[in-house]
């Protein structure tokens, strides 16, 4: 069982000045992320805030314009400021708004910072160009870059004393992350293939035509892209199935910001299974109402609940 540990000593001025940074950031950088943490109480969402500002902090150095060698060495001084982290090294009147955050959230919640460094590793994957040749592969990929992202959120939301199969909670919001980074792939095909990235497995791209790649608006000629699209959709559709169950393990505001975040991830997957083209031709997106329903959704437990009846009718 992962039980959270809130202190409810006020923050000092440092600290509070660092996480609201660490909130601004998430707020202009990660409409979805910040939708889903709204729901939290303040510990918990200024501690989220500051994992999602340090994991921002790495894809930034993956994803800017820098010199691959001098995005390891960014990389590997970023591993040095998470070991000092770690180590309880980082004072509260440090320069580094972020690393004070993230160093008061681990004091006061038990976050699995390793997590933070399988990021780094899979940042790494990217800054080597590495391509995928099967769903395994992608899969290890996934692990580091979104199923590590659940298994440290899992460190803030903890789990409900009592709840029955806690003890699979990490392989859940792992499980749960995979089904996010897929989504993203999906999502993000074109955007990806432009800036000389592919991650969708060889083996599928092959199976349904589209080796050649996805540089323009409309797919490979004599390609199978819904075919494609459908395939991936189908797999997601069964990460996101395992992953849920860990809503019923959390307690309601921390199962609600979990439904949120997927709910809204799930809703981009339905629009890309009924317009596989879309995401061609521009970046498939949610309207602000539409989150708002999927945040009410997630308040009401509805989720949750529908995801406990299923676990009752398989041991029925």
């Amino acid at each position: 069982m992962i039980r959270t540990v809130e202190s409810h000593t006020p923050a000092s001025a440092p600290v509070l000045a660092a996480y609201s940074y660490c909130e601004a950031v998430t707020g202009q950088q990660a409409r979805n992320f910040a939708y889903g943490i709204r729901l939290l109480p303040t510990p918990k969402r200024r501690a989220m805030s500051a994992l999602y500002a340090f994991s921002r902090r790495v894809d930034d150095i993956g994803d800017g314009p820098l010199a691959d060698d001098v995005k390891v060495t960014r990389l590997e001084d970023t591993r040095a400021l998470l070991t000092r982290i770690r180590e309880g090294a980082v004072d509260e009147d440090d320069t580094d708004p972020v690393a004070v955050a993230l160093a008061h959230a681990a004091e006061h919640f038990p976050i699995p910072l390793g997590g933070l460094d399988e990021l780094i590793d899979g940042v790494q994957m990217d800054v080597r160009g590495e391509n995928y040749e099967t769903w395994d592969d992608l899969k290890a990929y996934c692990r580091c870059v979104a199923g590590a992202i659940g298994r440290l959120s899992l460190g803030v939301f903890g789990t409900e004393p009592g709840a029955r199969g806690a003890e699979r909670a990490s392989e859940y919001a792992d499980t749960l992350g995979l089904a996010l980074q897929l989504t993203n792939i999906l999502r993000d095909v074109r955007e990806d293939a432009a800036g000389g990235r592919t991650y969708l497995p060889a083996d599928d791209l092959a199976k349904f035509g589209c080796s050649a790649g996805f540089a323009g608006p409309t797919p490979p000629e004599g390609s199978d892209f819904t075919g494609l699209v459908h395939y991936e959709v189908r797999r997601a559709r069964a990460l996101f199935a395992e992953g849920y169950r860990l809503l019923p393990l959390l307690d309601r505001r921390s199962g609600a910001c979990v439904a949120a975040m997927a709910g809204i991830y799930r809703r981009l997957l339905d629009r890309i299974e009924r317009d596989p083209g879309a995401v061609l031709r521009g970046r498939v997106s949610l309207p602000g109402h539409e989150k708002a329903y999927v945040a009410v959704r997630g308040l009401s437990g509805l989720d949750t609940r529908h995801v406990t009846r299923r676990a009752v009718r398989r041991r029925a």
